[in-house]
């Protein structure tokens, strides 16, 4: 008997006993490869896969999870779970009727335009060696390194409502580094691309000037003078952007956090549950979407693991916050509206609220024009440190590359640039936004207790942001 059959019938037989039960089938693939400096570093592959059972006893949701599908296996994980469940449900949190989980039912597949399997793994780790290979451009450099992740995920999953759901993902963390020294002074260039994608992402021509741009870029902060300390204008590249959306609008806007479930471990959050349609978060610039049906972004997919359809939905709407990360068990429990963010890393984990594709909508304004209003500014790539306090307020990031821009016009690259702030009078300095975007992806994105490392998307524009405190 199949797995799948095996699982269906399992839940027919044994659903009687609990308020609710689903089980998620999940099998991972994932390759990982590296070069540097031409040689490479190796290639390996782990696959993992197990079930998650998830139930419903005396209004109380509870999950346990193994890698025996056969049917006693099974029946010790159910066990396990239903009685952990009963016991628990004495001191439950919030009270869930099992209408709680909707029926779902559809299919999910990453948009690629070439499967993963069309290149070998030979021919990939070809296109990385000679990736670090014209990175060899100046005596100074001395590290020059490709790597990638490559990741390919089906998830299965059925329930007592009849649900029954199927998602693939074809997934490819890709990291371009570069590093040169002068004098004891080491400066680092990289470049990260973090997709839904397939092996078109491998391209000669896409990574080649890619691996020439971030070389030329690593040689001139060598030469580079340090960044000043003074208070300037701010323009932001969307990969930096990217942490900044992550750091300072979506881990304060997770509900459960809010609600202090994260507070002994990753911290709460400056927003209350009564900021939700009253808070101006930023100007009326800001414009942040939950969007996980996006095309190739790294957290897309159709349905979380509570079975709620994902639809793209408006958190912060001109510079107002008008909803959280809230899922569908975190939003009844606040008493706000939900988003299809109840995600887990894998199947022996149970879901929280996460992050998926989180977005800062793009402006008019062409990026030059954006230069040409800044007086007195540095425009920061890449981040290269960070840190932020418990409650996502006040925080502090680094960068690997700046350029001061005077009168409008660029000045020369400056190393080292870090500034800091306050999460909402930063976004209430927000100023300009850019007409172009770029799509960045956080492929380690840690929450939960036990530790849940998760992907997450971010796409976002050039920002110019007011008087900022640089250092």
């Amino acid at each position: 008997m199949s797995h799948a059959n095996r699982i269906k019938n399992f839940i027919a037989q044994y659903k009687s006993e609990v308020e609710f039960l689903g089980i998620k089938y999940v099998t991972e693939k994932t390759t990982y490869m590296a070069v540097r400096n031409e040689l490479s570093e190796g290639i390996s592959t782990q696959i993992d896969s197990g079930v998650r059972f998830e139930v419903m006893f005396n209004q109380h949701i509870g999950y346990a999870s193994t890698t025996d599908l056969s049917e006693d296996g099974l029946r010790r994980a159910f066990d396990f779970a239903k009685n952990q469940t009963k016991y628990l449900s004495t001191h439950k949190a919030y009270p869930f009727a099992n209408t709680i989980r909707p029926r779902a039912e559809g299919t999910y597949r990453s948009q690629i335009q070439k499967p993963l399997d069309t290149l070998s793994l030979v021919e990939i780790q070809t296109v990385l060696r000679d990736c670090t290979q014209r990175m060899k451009e100046s005596p100074l450099i001395f590290y020059r390194s490709a790597s990638a992740s490559i990741v390919e995920t089906e998830e299965i999953k059925w329930d007592s409502h009849g649900s029954e759901w199927l998602q693939n993902f074809s997934i490819v963390n890709l990291d371009l580094v570069v590093r040169a020294q002068d004098q004891g002074d080491i400066q680092t260039r990289s470049h990260n691309l973090c997709l839904q994608t397939g092996a078109e992402v491998f391209l000669r021509s896409l990574l080649f000037p890619l691996s020439d741009q971030i070389t030329k870029e690593v040689v001139d902060l060598i030469h580079a003078p340090a960044c000043p300390t003074e208070v300037r204008d701010l323009l932001v590249s969307p990969d930096q952007m990217a942490l900044q959306i992550h750091e300072t609008v979506g881990h304060p806007l997770e509900i459960d956090r809010i609600l202090g479930d994260e507070r002994n471990y990753a911290g709460w959050s400056f927003v209350r549950m009564e900021d939700f349609g009253h808070l101006k978060f930023g100007t009326s610039k800001m414009n942040i979407t939950f969007e996980p049906d996006r095309f190739s972004e790294l957290a897309s997919y159709k349905f979380d693991d509570a079975g709620f359809k994902g639809e793209k939905q408006y958190l912060i709407k001109d510079g107002l916050l008008v909803r959280g990360l809230g899922s569908l068990e975190s939003a009844e429990r606040g008493q706000t509206l939900p988003v299809a963010n109840s995600r887990s890393s894998s199947w022996n984990r149970p879901p929280i609220d996460r992050m998926a594709n989180l977005n800062l909508e793009h402006g008019s304004t062409a990026l030059k024009d954006m230069i040409a209003k800044v007086e007195k500014g540095i425009w920061v790539s890449t981040n290269r440190s960070w840190s932020i306090d418990d409650y996502r307020r006040k925080f502090q990031f680094g960068c690997e590359y700046g350029i001061l821009i005077e009168d409008g016009q660029l000045k020369g690259v400056v190393k080292n640039p870090n500034y800091h702030g306050v999460s909402v009078p930063f976004w209430n300095k927000l100023a300009e936004i850019s007409n172009e975007s770029g799509v960045y992806g956080s492929y380690y994105c840690g929450k939960g207790e036990p530790n849940q490392l998760i992907r997450v998307g971010h796409t976002s524009p050039y920002c110019l942001f007011k008087d900022v405190e640089i250092f």
